[in-house]
């Protein structure tokens, strides 16, 4: 059986941690989350940087010089575990790279993804309202602009539409009655 690629997508506080472990309970997945695989090196690489190592939605250095590369290495990490035939689940937005239709045959080719792969895209949504308390609740400092620009994080988060060809893509709402084991089943049913 071919391994299976999941890339959890949503704004920050939609609640892609959640659906990640989830999944990857469920399949019996690799996790990988970019905040774990990269906080660190990037928090170092911002501070020599001369930059705020929280700061990264409205800091160019990271903008432009370091989130690349912490995509790169969980595409990376995905590959490896794939080429082992373990099923991954990439907790992680993605947004800069939604407006890109080849974007998942561009990093299949570079990180030498199984040509069987089956990839799945879990679109997770949820109301506003609720997302600006799910971050103000998180606390964490990386927050911080997000909060003080929320109209426009919020508008930026919205417009963002992944072109993504070469996967399934399921849409779950997180809005309603929240994130049960369940919901999430029903959600995926049909890729089992």
């Amino acid at each position: 059986m071919p391994a299976t690629l999941y890339f959890v997508i949503g704004p920050a506080g939609s609640g892609k941690s959640t659906v990640s472990t989830l999944i990857a309970e469920r399949s019996h997945a690799a996790y990988l989350d970019k905040d774990s695989v990269a906080t660190f090196f990037t928090e170092a690489l911002l501070e020599l940087a001369g930059t705020d190592k929280h700061e990264r939605d409205n800091n160019e250095y990271y903008q432009r010089s370091v989130m690349d590369l912490e995509y790169e290495t969980l595409l990376r990490l995905a590959g490896d575990n794939l080429r082992l035939g373990n099923s991954v689940v990439l907790d992680a937005p993605f947004v800069r790279y939604f407006p890109r239709p080849d974007f998942l045959e561009q990093a299949s080719a570079r990180h030498r993804w199984p040509a069987d792969v089956e990839i799945v895209v879990v679109h997770v949504t949820v109301e506003g309202s609720r997302v600006r308390d799910r971050v103000e609740g998180r606390g964490y400092d990386r927050d911080a602009w997000k909060l003080a620009h929320w109209d426009e994080f919020w508008a930026t988060a919205q417009a963002a539409e992944c072109r993504w060809r070469g996967a399934h893509h399921i849409l779950f709402d997180n809005s309603a009655d929240g994130m049960t084991a369940r919901n999430l089943e029903v959600a995926l049913a049909e890729f089992s």
